[in-house]
């Protein structure tokens, strides 16, 4: 697998909410296209789409289609940070089983999990 692309509505806003997330740097960027390399040589793109309507979750009426995982040691001590980079908790998100439901800065549903 070479990349994994996320349609959104500036890809500027989404690329830089995940660089600060899991760090990377930021390759090859069109106003439309930002493409982050992971520090594990992962790719993800951001690509921008007109009239984008986000997930809903756990709804289906706009299906997640694709979501990240993001592992932290801490749920606890990565929440603040990530809710202060733009991430919304989503309501009826799990507290204490491992993992917890949030949306990027585009209405993305992404979880931080736990081992």
């Amino acid at each position: 697998m070479y990349d994994i692309v996320i349609d959104c509505p500036d890809p500027g806003t989404l690329a830089t909410f995940y660089q600060r997330l899991v760090g990377g740097e930021i390759v090859d960027p069109t106003p439309e296209w930002m493409t982050l390399r992971t520090p594990s040589g992962m790719r993800v793109s951001f690509q921008q789409v007109d009239h984008y309507s986000p997930p809903l979750w756990p709804g289906q009426e706009h299906p997640q289609q694709i979501h990240l995982d993001v592992m932290v040691t801490d749920l606890d001590e990565s929440e603040p940070l990530v809710l202060a980079l733009g991430a919304t908790l989503l309501q009826g998100s799990p507290k204490n089983i491992g993992f917890r439901v949030y949306t990027d800065p585009a209405g993305h549903p992404f979880c931080l999990v736990t081992n």
